[in-house]
């Protein structure tokens, strides 16, 4: 399917060079607010809807995302420009180009007024264009660039005559029924078949794309007897990616906090307010008989600058639902206190959910200026959701702050460290690489949001904690030391991803009424943001003795560098203006100061053919010099996965790598699946043979607590007592632990209604000279393979599953090769070593 659609630009880059005698009109309009740009065609039958054009990518979804008044205007050179206004109170509008009206190139959003911009119209003036639009009730005009990059400032209109000449006139069109308003335009017949065709190939695609396993037992193309083919494997060999299976860990869903951040006690340093979620103060997850009193003078750190102060007062934290104790284990309880009333007493207890005290420890508190204090805590009774009780017992008061309790069986027995058996089943995927901190989480909600991995590193009170674009709150507890710690610890090379100097495009408006990206960091802001990121390569890999931030690493108790090769710059970002002159501006100084660092850049948050994917790619070959590999990501049907596995098989092999950084099969269950799993392994194994082009890979998003999920499907689904692996963990196990770094080439012959359900891909380990098949039967029915050219050793291991499509728990059945090895049951994936 890819390769049509490649096949679809070039037909209509052909199309629009034809000089055709024959015309057809169009209209081009919105049927309203939401719903985008669309294209009508005239017909003999009159008006007909041709499709979607574009939409708004401005904003926050839900609130945003509108066009209104979009005016469309053709140059001489037969492209196109669309500008529309994008609410009631932005001081800007929206432009667009497009060559061909189905390829738009990613919006900009020029600021051109002083508090909003209503109605604008674009029209072609010599060789350019301008934008009329409306302030005030005053009339503005601003030119534009030939490339509709940039934009003049506004200019005052005085000349009646001239604006009324310079404003177009809006056509009416019926259709179907209705009357809208929007611009009619003659264009070649070529050039409106073209159009149709591609509206007419999107919609087969995802007709293809909406198959379903659920829906076997009614589809007609299904086979209801068992199934032969033949694997056929040559001796021909190619190189591949030693790192093609990682994970992508970002704090959603309480990944971090009340998650893998092994820390037991919520609200810890009492900075929780109304930016993490509206109705959050202070004291949430506090509460006591008396009002908490929470004071900022004189704080343990201006980075934390809120704290309790306590007298005879009993103050409870319930933790993250609740604290799961065992009994016998240790948990490390401390807090700082300031006692400028004189020595007080402290009684730290754990209790049950009946009140009952299961341990208990005392702190005696004393010095003027604040200091740790420590004791360990050891539960008689295991107790899943028990409470923390904080007993001051004199009158005199103590600021308190930053109070914790950690276990000490954390992962690898490290302070501050990680939720053991949460961590441990990440570890046991193998994974090759480790992205960090985020996602959207890295850019953030806006400018002010931005994260920041100099706010994350040093002691835990010095630590800058923020709101979460996900709607909670970040302690910056788990920070960018304990990121590379961890990836250390599982032996995975560190992949962190920091902002390209503009903000999610999501992004409420901020107080001078602009939306998405912002405007990016100004300008004259960029070169200390640059330093900053140049600054973390530092803090990993420098020198303790030359270097102020490789000294602060050795001192948190990491002399030696971790090493580090790649960093990610941007996620999912409009792929505008803003963002390629500061993305390039960031490139240009890694490159000088660091060559060897290997950048990750990105192209939006869809495949083919969005605009951003068209636009960052088209971007990255132009300046191929600057990155090593690209971000992409897409969340897809099964059906989509199934139908296009070829996606990366036209990928040109002298441009940079990918990395397909967020991905994941879905169902309308919304839950990983036998049917979601066996999707991801049956692309995974093409992703393995177009392994010389794709870098890397990691499902998304990895973790969700119980409760608190902000997406579906997930990875791994937990609670305080236990984790739950989904089938999408074992299939990026199977491919992490039995993955190679030459893959051997293979062809399979089964009928070719079936060929996009039957998988085989065969991959060896130069260094240990392992093999491993992996096959994939997502049939309805029992798949007998006969393979010619490969012998498959008595003994050897297997690793498989099988199961209904929704089914959503699975058991991997371990065992050696038999005489059934090359039988695979319906719906199921087999590994085979040897």
């Amino acid at each position: 399917m890819k390769a049509k659609m490649w096949l679809l630009s070039l037909f209509i880059g052909a199309a629009m060079a034809v000089c055709a005698q024959e015309t057809k009109k169009v209209f081009i309009y919105s049927p309203n607010e939401r719903a985008g740009l669309h294209l009508a065609q005239l017909t003999d039958k009159g008006w007909q809807e041709v499709g979607q054009l574009c939409a708004s990518d401005y904003g926050t979804w839900g609130v945003e995302k509108r066009m209104f008044h979009p005016s469309v205007a053709r140059a001489k050179d037969g492209t196109w420009r669309l500008v529309f206004q994008v609410n009631d109170r932005a001081p800007l509008f929206a432009a667009a180009y497009s060559r061909d009206l189905v390829t738009w190139r990613p919006q900009d959003y020029p600021r051109v007024a002083t508090h909003n911009c209503l109605a604008p119209v674009v029209h072609a003036a010599g060789d350019g264009f301008e934008v009329i639009y409306t302030c005030d009730g005053v009339r503005y005009r601003v030119t534009a660039s030939p490339d509709f990059r940039h934009f003049s400032s506004g200019e005052r209109i005085e000349d009646l005559q001239q604006l009324v000449e310079a404003l177009q006139i809006v056509d009416k069109v019926q259709l179907d029924g209705k009357s809208f308003e929007g611009q009619i335009f003659e264009l070649p017949v070529q050039e409106v078949d073209a159009i149709t065709t591609h509206f007419k190939l999107m919609r087969e695609d995802g007709r293809l794309s909406s198959e379903r396993m659920h829906d076997d037992a009614t589809n007609p193309l299904m086979p209801r007897q068992p199934v032969a083919a033949t694997l056929t494997v040559t001796t021909q060999e190619k190189a591949i990616s030693d790192k093609l299976i990682g994970i992508f860990f970002e704090d959603i869903s309480y990944a971090a906090d009340g998650g893998l951040y092994a820390e037991m006690v919520q609200n810890r340093d009492f900075e929780y307010n109304a930016k993490d979620r509206r109705e959050w103060n202070a004291t949430t997850a506090w509460s006591s008989s008396k009002p908490i009193a929470i004071a900022t003078e004189n704080p343990l750190s201006t980075c934390n600058p809120h704290y309790a102060v306590v007298g005879a007062d009993t103050l409870y934290n319930e933790g993250w639902d609740g604290f799961a104790v065992k009994a016998g284990e240790k948990y490390d309880f401390s807090m700082f206190a300031r006692n400028p009333q004189g020595q007080k007493r402290f009684v730290v207890r754990l209790l049950d959910e009946a009140n009952t005290p299961i341990a208990q420890g005392t702190l005696d508190t004393q010095s003027p200026y604040w200091q740790k204090y420590e004791v360990v805590l050891q539960p008689g009774r295991t107790c899943p959701k028990a409470r923390l009780a904080l007993i001051g017992l004199q009158e005199a008061t103590a600021c308190i702050d930053l109070v914790s309790l950690f276990p000490q069986q954390t992962f690898k027995n490290r302070k501050n460290g990680l939720r053991k058996d949460l961590a441990q089943v990440i570890a046991d995927l193998k994974p090759k690489f480790v992205r960090f901190p985020g996602g959207c989480m890295s850019h953030g909600q806006g400018l002010e949001n931005i994260y920041h991995w100099n706010h994350t590193v040093g002691p835990l009170q010095d630590r800058q904690p923020d709101f979460n674009i996900w709607g909670y709150h970040q302690t910056r507890g788990l920070g960018f030391f304990e990121y590379f710690q961890f990836c250390e610890d599982i032996g995975a090379e560190p992949l962190p991803v920091l902002a390209a100097g503009v903000p999610c495009q999501n992004s409420a408006a901020n107080a001078e009424g602009i939306g998405g990206q912002q405007g990016g960091i100004p300008m004259e802001q960029m070169p200390a943001y640059i330093q900053e990121l140049l600054d973390m390569i530092d803090w990993a890999n420098g020198d303790p003795a030359t270097s102020k931030w490789a000294k602060m690493r050795a001192d948190a108790g990491h002399p030696a560098p971790f090493n580090l090769k790649y960093i990610g710059i941007g996620n999912e970002d409009i792929i505008g203006t803003v963002f390629e002159e500061r993305y390039e501006m960031i490139c240009k100084a890694i490159r000088q100061k660091y060559p060897d660092i290997k950048v990750c850049g990105t192209v939006g948050p869809f495949h083919t053919p969005s605009a951003d994917y068209i636009e960052g790619w088209d971007f990255t070959k132009k300046h191929s010099d600057l990155q090593y590999m690209v971000d992409e990501h897409y969340y897809e049907s099964t059906g989509w996965f199934m139908h296009h596995r070829d996606y990366y098989d036209g990928y040109d092999r002298s441009m940079p790598k990918v990395y397909l950084g967020e991905y994941a099969a879905s169902t309308r269950a919304k839950r990983p699946n036998v049917e979601t799993a066996l999707a991801e392994a049956l692309y995974l194994t093409d992703v393995e043979r177009n392994g010389d082009v794709v870098e890397m890979t990691s499902y998304a998003p990895m973790l969700a607590k119980d409760g608190h999920h902000n997406w579906n499907p997930d990875m791994i689904y937990f609670s305080n007592t236990e984790v739950r692996p989904t089938p999408a963990y074992d299939v990026q196990r199977l491919f992490s632990v039995y993955g190679g770094d030459r893959y051997v080439s293979t062809s399979l012959d089964i009928s070719p209604t079936l060929r996009h359900r039957v998988a085989a891909s065969l991959v060896r380990d130069s260094q240990t000279g392992r093999r491993y098949l992996k096959l994939v039967n997502a049939l309805p029915v029992e798949l007998t393979l006969t393979v010619n050219g490969l012998t498959i050793p008595a003994g050897s291991k297997i690793e498989e599953f099988c199961g209904q499509p929704e089914d959503q728990k699975i058991t991997v059945r371990r065992g050696t090769v038999g005489k059934d090895a090359l039988k695979l049951p319906p719906y199921s994936f087999r590994v085979i070593a040897f």
